[in-house]
Formats: C-alpha cells, structure tokens, sequence
C-alpha cells in the first residue's frame, strides 16, 4: 500500500515549523526519523495534507546542560544519544534503556523527540523520561511551553501536543546523588514493540529506600510511574523488590491485544519489575552517600 497524497514542506528553520503548522494545524504530520510515521503513511494510518520534514532546523540536533538538568533537541539521534557521554553520565538510565530501542541500523535514524512525540505505550525513551520526572518542550508561534512527561502522554499515540506545536526538546534531569538505575523489557524479538518494559530510579541511604520512582511502560495505555512512596524507609533488599513489584502488579489496569492478555502483562510487571528494582538497589548501593 502506498500513502494518499501529500504536499512535502522541508523547513530549515523553527519560524518556517511554526508557518506551516499554524497554515495546515491538524492536517499536517511531522517528519523526523520518520521510523513510525513512514510506516503509518504506507498502511494510511494517517493521511496528512501536508508533512512537515524539520530535518533542516540544526537547532533542535544541539544537547545542552545547566546545574540540573540535560536538554536535548528534538531531532537528537538515538545513536547520537548512546555515544554522548555526558549525557549518558548525567542520565544514566538512558544508558539501560537505549540498547533496547529498535535496532543498531533504526537507532542511527531515530530521534529521541520522533519517539516521545509518537508516544507508543511501549516505547523506551518516554518511558525513561516519565520514570526520571523529566519534561516536553514544546513551541508554536503563541509561545513556548513545558510539559511535565507524566501530563504529556495521555493515551495510545495520544499527547498534549496542539495542533499548531512541535516538540522542541526534552528535559532530562541529572542523576541524583546514590541513585542506582535498572531497565528491562520483554518483546517477542529484540526490537520488537515491548509487551512490557520497567524502568527504575532508586537512592539508597544506609541500606533504606530513600526515594523511588518505579516506571512501567507497555502495560497500560501511556506509560505511568507506580505508587512506591510507602516503601520510603524500608530496606533495599531482594525481598522488598519483590514486595514493591507486587504491589505495581496488583495495581494495574493492564491492556490486552494480540501479544499479550492482562494476566500475562501482570505477571510480567511482577517478574521483571522485582529483577530491575533489585539491579537498582545494588547499582544505588554501590553509589550510595548519607544524605
């Protein structure tokens, strides 16, 4: 199958983005790597009247870094991400939760923005951001604004993106003092979409949870953050791991389709949710300081 027809509109600057989008709002599709969009165009998933390539707009390719946080443009490869070491020191996580993303030849075209704006349930990188409380940048002619990525995501390929906005950049923030950090996923191949992915930040003080953000991703509509504030105090051993990925498991509300019932999903977020806070609270112990 082929696309419906389309006007192409390369810009090579956000002002040119910020046109196009307030001329064509809704209709318009915007073109990055192009790994999700190009297959959704194929099967006419979606039927754009216009697509809107910001490949050319350098800006959105730049990663900077303040006091606490790392930004990096929307259109930052995910190749590019894994060899940035800076940023790979300052997010740790990322560092666990890339190599699971697609495949070594996708990575090299990929963005870490395509992805977070395409907002699969089981993608890797919006989930990451939304385990690390992390945010969306997003911009228009009317301004700029940012996005907390627990609000942004609201549903299967569903944002609080408008119509006439593009995703700019993402907000990382630093790695905390102690924090250990985990990342698994289970698909049917590698590179396949996760039939569910956990993630997790842990800081250890004196061999206790000081605090926790535990993510599941792939389970449920958009990927969300378990409750875990009541284990605050509590060792970082084996068993309350386990204790805490029961407890997220009871708690979801997990999706079903053709790769997985929720039962399974369920499972899923017991096993691999015991075994990614377990390498988390070892990872934090080994790091850890008294705070």
């Amino acid at each position: 199958m082929k696309p419906v027809a389309f006007e192409y509109c390369r810009a090579d600057t956000l002002e040119e983005v910020y046109e196009l989008l307030d001329e064509f709002g809704s209709d318009a599709s915007i073109i990055s790597g192009g790994l999700s969009l190009g297959a959704m165009l194929n099967m006419r998933l979606v039927r754009p009247t216009a697509v809107v390539d910001i490949n050319g707009v350098a800006d959105l390719s730049q990663i900077a870094s303040d006091s606490g946080s790392v930004i990096t443009g929307a259109l930052v490869r995910q190749a590019a991400a894994m060899a940035a070491p800076d940023l790979i020191s300052a997010v740790p996580l990322l560092a666990h939760a890339l190599p699971y993303v697609g495949h070594y030849q996708t990575r090299s075209r990929g963005t870490l923005g395509g992805s977070v704006a395409h907002a699969d349930p089981s993608a890797e990188i919006p989930l990451s951001l939304v385990t690390l409380g992390g945010s969306v940048l997003l911009a228009s002619k009317e301004g700029r604004r940012q996005v907390p990525a627990r609000d942004f995501f609201q549903g299967i390929l569903t944002t609080d993106r408008q119509a006439d906005e593009i995703v700019i950049g993402l907000n990382w923030p630093k790695s905390k003092p102690g924090a250990g950090y985990g990342f698994e996923e289970l698909a049917q191949r590698h590179g396949d979409f996760a039939i569910a992915a956990v993630a997790a930040q842990a800081v250890i003080c004196d061999g206790k949870i000081a605090d926790l953000s535990f993510g599941i991703g792939g389970v449920e509509e958009r990927p969300f953050v378990a409750d875990a504030a009541g284990f605050a105090g509590q060792p970082a051993t084996p068993e309350y791991a386990s204790i805490i990925a029961e407890s997220a498991a009871e708690a979801v509300d997990p999706m079903s389709d053709l790769q997985a019932n929720p039962d399974y999903r369920r499972q899923l977020v017991r096993v691999l949710g015991a075994r990614v806070l377990e390498r988390a609270f070892i990872d934090a112990q080994q790091t850890e300081v008294a705070v």
